[in-house]
């Protein structure tokens, strides 16, 4: 059975195609105005590279924010169940999931056969999100790629201490005036971030329990290690942390209920 999986978030959209265990193909593109053609794209794109056409695939299955959104899935499955069954698959022993989007962040707790059993989600407010990051990337001149790599070099990572990203932008201009290195600039912001997320993580419980952080924010090294340091533990990042939840989605076409 070749079934895919496709994953409509707000700043990128994800496709995955498999053959029972096996990832045939997948791809990443932004997410663009037109969800309807950015999911068509994603899905042509995903298809070239598995060397099958439409037509191949047995089921489709969506998820995301915008899971809603298209007209040629079968079925439209949450973020949090997909996200779920995506880690299990690719790191079994993991109980609970960190996932910072690109407008949402969210702790799911998991149970040893990758069954949601609790979660909490942030998406009604851009701090602890990739956003956040994208809004200081541009307060303090660098990419958002760039900002994992100056964090590391930091040795007094600043306070900063609002909640809200309209305010946290205002502090970190004014900390900037101050003359406080951008390195520990960047440092506070991901710190701020990390703090945010796990007393979310911390209201599951973690003691005892194997974390997976997931999501295009699990990307940044600096932001891995703050979260480290918050929650006390190693983080385990899968090899692809973006393609969870597709990957997730695609597992749930295979099954026989869908």
């Amino acid at each position: 059975m070749v079934v895919a999986g496709i994953d409509i978030g707000a700043g990128t959209t994800k496709a995955v195609i498999m053959r029972g265990n096996q990832i045939l193909a997948s791809d990443i593109i932004p997410t663009s105005y037109n969800i309807k053609k950015t999911s068509e794209q994603s899905i042509k794109k995903v298809l070239e590279k598995a060397n099958l056409v439409f037509e191949d695939l047995e089921r489709v299955v969506s998820t995301g924010y915008g899971r809603h959104s298209i007209c040629f899935t079968n079925k439209a499955i949450s973020e949090i169940t997909c996200h779920a069954k995506g880690v299990h698959f690719v790191i079994p022993q993991v109980e609970l999931i960190i996932d910072i989007g690109c407008q949402d962040s969210k702790a799911i707790r998991i149970n040893r056969e990758g069954d949601v059993t609790d979660f909490v989600m942030n998406d009604k407010c851009a701090a602890g999100t990739g956003r956040f990051l994208e809004v200081m990337a541009g307060v303090l001149g660098l990419k958002l790629d760039e900002l994992g790599p100056e964090s590391l070099k930091s040795t007094n990572p600043s306070d900063i201490s609002s909640t809200c990203t309209i305010f946290a932008e205002s502090e970190v201009v004014a900390l900037r005036a101050q003359g406080l290195s951008r390195e520990d600039l960047v440092a506070g912001i991901h710190k701020s971030i990390a703090k945010r997320v796990s007393y979310m993580a911390l209201s599951l419980g973690l003691e005892g329990k194997k974390v997976a952080f997931t999501g295009g924010v699990s990307k940044n090294p600096g932001v891995i290690e703050a979260l480290e340091e918050q929650i006390g533990q190693k983080i385990s990042v899968p090899k692809e942390p973006q393609l969870t939840g597709a990957l997730g989605a695609a597992l749930a076409a295979q099954s026989k209920s869908l």
